[in-house]
């Protein structure tokens, strides 16, 4: 079973028991957070896809710890005009481990019959 969820405005494809880095979150390390904003479940034998969410699928996960990547060096340079700048960033993440996946499926509540009286009554109207 996997889900695709939109997680701090990114997609990430994700399965019960899985480690991936995300965008910062405000979270503490050791608390469980739920994300409802699922876009499309697949158990094995049924796909979901939501418009633009699945409507009673969450995914719960623990955040395992805070951090940051690697530096990535930005430099710009325009030729012949001496301008030169090297700037670099480090991006916040936190750790999340996947814990699992609901999805709750809606009960179709079957229609009440309705009395239905078939005898039709027209009138005809006199000018």
């Amino acid at each position: 079973m996997y889900a695709i969820v939109n997680i701090a405005g990114k997609q990430y494809k994700v399965a019960e028991g899985d480690k991936l880095k995300v965008a910062r979150l405000t979270s503490e390390v050791g608390d469980k957070v739920n994300f409802d904003n699922v876009l499309l479940t697949d158990d094995g034998k049924d796909i979901k896809i939501g418009k633009p969410a699945v409507k009673g699928a969450l995914v719960s996960a623990e955040i395992l710890e805070h951090g940051r990547l690697k530096k990535i060096l930005v430099y710009k340079k325009k030729r012949r005009k001496g301008y030169q700048r090297k700037n670099g960033h480090r991006q916040d993440f936190s750790s999340i481990k996947v814990n699992s996946i609901k999805i709750s499926t809606p009960t179709k509540k079957e229609p009440a019959k309705q009395a239905t009286t078939t005898t039709k009554t027209t009138k005809k109207e006199s000018k």
